[in-house]
């Protein structure tokens, strides 16, 4: 079993807490001159902001992806990634790589252009991901349902002023843009996806106002406001509201064939985060439906990232996509680890054994069970059951009789 390996600074350019706190993730630099006995190593690399790589699901999934026995986990550290040229960063056979804020995705593109490693998430297709409206034209062209929407584009003038290139009139009660109406109440999305700051409009008759939505600050996601008029500032998509039932579902793809739904309070609902007693936002187990789960699919395929989160909006038995997040992790679920690490694994190795010449003898299924550590290896797995379930002529009770061997 190898273990994470990484660049070091020799003068300390990390904290000394810090290093001693991750000396079980970083190992040597590996370079282009290994010995020819590694060269049989599958090598991933993870290029990403620091924090996020220390996030216990990525450090979840990178423990287990070392289970496999020819893959090495290279982290490549932020004075790399920020600091060194590319032609300076470490080799890889695969990269994991994903933007977040402060992340030079440019420069990371210019490093997949040069070494050609197998990209578990695209990364020009990570800059659509960041623009609300590339993200609505994707998913059109994929066939997949949305909200209504239009789009207000404005652009700032020599003088610092805001000129609106769209055709806009707004009244009390609704918004035309470019000759679309929009009833209140509607969604104001700037088309940044980096910017959260997503405001809600309501009716004269439900009281008139605003919900803006935000990103969590301590219990709260969101907060009301009386303000009903839109911004002026800026581009911004809106969208018809849909109604639900007071949840949102979560959807997180490996792969075009494997789905995990999680359904939270909706933040514009009152804006009040439930957590539960170890202070994490509650989240509820979610069943997707045989046609969201077609969705997960097309939207894996269509922005290329085989780790992907986005949102769904299920209304009157139909499900909406509102937005596409890009590289996400489920939290807090073993389950999930196990089978996302599984997945990743072998993905890599039916990938690159052929051609590195790396024995791989598993006939894998994205459907199959993962493997897991037990208390008698860390290769085994669950091949199956047996029961015999007898089921009353008269009075069924629908019991489950088992004998069972073992000593406990």
């Amino acid at each position: 079993m190898s273990e994470h390996n990484s660049e070091t600074q020799a003068d300390g350019d990390c904290d000394e807490s810090m290093k001693d706190d991750d000396e079980d993730l970083f190992d040597d630099l590996n370079t282009m001159n290994e010995p020819e006995e590694d060269r049989r190593f599958i090598t991933v690399g993870v290029c990403a902001q620091w924090k996020k790589i220390k996030a216990k699901p990525m450090e979840e999934i990178l423990n287990r992806l070392e289970q496999f026995e020819f893959l090495r986990i290279i982290v490549f550290s932020e004075a790399t990634i920020h600091e060194k040229p590319i032609e300076e960063w470490p080799f890889c056979h695969v990269l994991i790589s994903f933007h977040s804020k402060g992340f030079p995705l440019a420069k990371t593109q210019d490093y997949a252009r040069l070494y050609q490693p197998f990209l578990i998430n695209d990364l020009e297709k990570q800059w659509d991901i960041m623009d609300r409206i590339k993200v609505h034209e994707i998913l059109e062209d994929a066939g997949i349902a949305q909200p209504r929407y239009g789009v207000l584009r404005r652009k700032l003038n020599a003088e610092g002023v805001w000129a609106t290139l769209s055709h806009v009139v707004e009244q009390d009660d609704h918004i035309e843009i470019d000759g679309e109406i929009f009833h209140k109440p509607f969604v104001e999305k700037p088309v940044s996806a980096e910017n959260h700051d997503v405001y809600i409009y309501f009716p004269s008759s439900a009281g008139g106002g605003s919900q803006r939505l935000f990103r969590k600050i301590g219990s709260r996601s969101s907060v009301y406001t009386p303000e009903n008029c839109i911004r002026k500032d800026d581009s911004y998509i809106y969208e018809e509201f849909m109604p639900t039932d007071g949840t949102d579902v979560k959807v997180y793809t490996v792969g075009a064939e494997y789905a995990h739904a999680e359904a939270r309070k909706s933040p514009g609902l009152d804006g009040k985060v439930e957590r539960d007693e170890f202070g994490k936002e509650v989240r509820y187990p979610v069943i997707l439906r045989a046609d969201e789960k077609l969705i997960a699919m097309k939207i894996c395929l269509a922005f290329k990232q085989t780790v992907c989160g986005f949102d769904l909006l299920r209304v009157e038995g139909k499900s909406f996509v509102c937005d596409v997040n890009g590289f996400s992790f489920v939290k807090n679920s073993t389950k999930y680890y196990d089978d996302c690490a599984s997945i990743l694994g072998h993905m890599i190795m039916r990938e690159l054994a052929p051609t590195l010449s790396i024995p791989y003898p598993l006939a894998y299924q994205p459907e199959d069970p993962p493997f897991v550590p037990t208390a008698f290896g860390t290769r085994m797995e669950l091949r199956c059951v047996i029961a015999v379930i007898r089921h009353g002529d008269r009075t069924p009770k629908q019991k489950m009789k088992m004998v069972v061997l073992h000593p406990l």
